[in-house]
């Protein structure tokens, strides 16, 4: 009796299935030439399949669905789902069930139970049935925890409990380069990569900007006043490709007058990825904080605002300097202008711009010319702080094409 009892397993059955988008059914055509000796068997024992298409036995894909065998790849980002199912195998009344799910990840366990409240009784023959939901979002090894208590019509309390390992991949690569431009606008390029074993339909690959910056997706053309996707309308991605995507992100209004706070930012923000697989399975992938490092401008930062494209030998034109305070003083300016061997300056040398305090900018409108043809490098400018008695020289500020308006116009 003692052996039977040791023998004795639970009155009540554990069964877990994952939850996931079934597959097509594929067949292994055969064929023969109508001359051999088969004849047209082959071709009749297709057309009495019913997992082939009719008129199309020979393709490889059929109409039939299967259902998943086994917990199969799970990668980051797509949701988990899972049916479970506690069966009444005895011909007794089961009391005080309670079935509890956990998932333990590599840093936390979770709790993915819909409800903790346990069920007053369970009759022979009758189950309880549960669906649980998580978004992945660790990789790694994943531990489902199912444990179910409960209590016999003898009073005796049972418990029993199952683990379901499986491994959580990751579906995508993703690269980032930052691009400072002239001005303050950055522009970054995105590098997607599949490395799943599966083609992915890509729904969408946005740039969510942080609270200094607004921005502007590169990744279409416009034709006939329609905007189209550089990558087609069909926006499949294969196993082992990659894309590239580009976004220009330029500093709001009240940021942008702010040229300290600009210097000091290096959170752009983050990508959020959405793409779906295997009949429509959906996963989502956002990024963290994506960072670079900020320019350094100095204490001063001298830029062009306004500058012509091709000029004239010889002829003066204008410019607009823009002068900006990215110290945390107050400075008192004084700018000198320094000819150089084929750019020279119009106007006084040495004016007093008077005082700019920290985070400030001065528009400067100037007049130079050039005495050599081709590009040439606006250059010679020098600020001084007459506080620190501290020089500031820029050279090659900006280029200009410098033509002669009596040959040929060919920079």
């Amino acid at each position: 009796m003692d052996v039977n009892q040791a023998k004795q397993e639970h009155l009540l059955a554990l069964k877990v299935m994952r939850l996931t988008k079934p597959t097509l059914f594929t067949n292994l055509p055969v064929t023969c030439e109508g001359r051999d000796l088969p004849g047209d068997l082959f071709a009749q024992l297709m057309r009495e399949d019913p997992s082939t298409i009719k008129g199309a036995e020979t393709l490889m894909l059929g109409e039939m669905l299967t259902l998943p065998q086994n917990f199969g790849n799970i990668f980051l980002g797509e949701t988990f789902s899972s049916y479970i199912s506690v069966h009444n195998d005895s011909n007794q009344v089961v009391k005080d069930i309670l079935v509890k799910a956990d998932l333990q990840t590599s840093s936390q366990r979770l709790n993915l139970s819909a409800s903790n409240t346990a069920v007053a009784e369970l009759k022979p023959e009758s189950c309880i049935d549960d669906v649980i939901h998580h978004e992945v979002k660790e990789i790694g090894t994943h531990i489902l925890v199912c444990a179910v208590s409960y209590t016999s019509q003898f009073g005796e309390k049972l418990y029993f409990r199952k683990f379901f390992k499986f491994q959580v991949l990751k579906p995508l690569d993703v690269k980032t380069k930052f691009y400072n431009a002239e001005t303050d606008e950055v522009f970054l390029e995105a590098q997607i990569q599949n490395i799943t074993t599966s083609p992915m339909f890509m729904e969408k690959v946005s740039l969510e900007p942080s609270m200094m910056y607004n921005v502007t997706e590169l990744n279409s053309v416009t034709s006939r006043d329609q905007g189209e996707s550089t990558f087609g309308k069909m926006s499949y991605l294969q196993p082992m490709d990659t894309r590239q995507y580009l976004y220009c992100l330029k500093p709001k209004t009240e940021y942008a007058e702010k040229a300290g706070v600009i210097k000091g930012v290096t959170v752009i923000g983050k990508l959020d990825i959405v793409w779906k697989t295997n009949l429509g399975e959906r996963g989502r992938l956002q990024t963290s904080q994506l960072q670079r490092m900020a320019p350094g401008y100095g204490d001063i930062r001298l830029s062009l605002e306004v500058i012509p494209d091709t000029v004239n030998l010889e002829e003066p034109f204008d410019i607009v300097c823009k002068i900006t305070n990215c110290s945390e003083r107050t400075m008192d300016l004084v700018m000198e202008m320094c000819n150089m061997r084929s750019i020279h300056w119009c106007g006084i040398s040495g004016r007093q711009l008077g005082k700019l305090t920290p985070g400030a900018s001065l528009l400067l409108p100037l007049t130079v010319f050039s005495s050599e043809q081709g590009l040439q490098s606006i250059s010679g400018l020098r600020l001084t702080d007459t506080f620190l008695k501290r020089t500031y020289e820029y050279d090659d500020i900006a280029q200009v094409c410098v033509v002669c308006p009596f040959m040929s116009n060919e920079c």
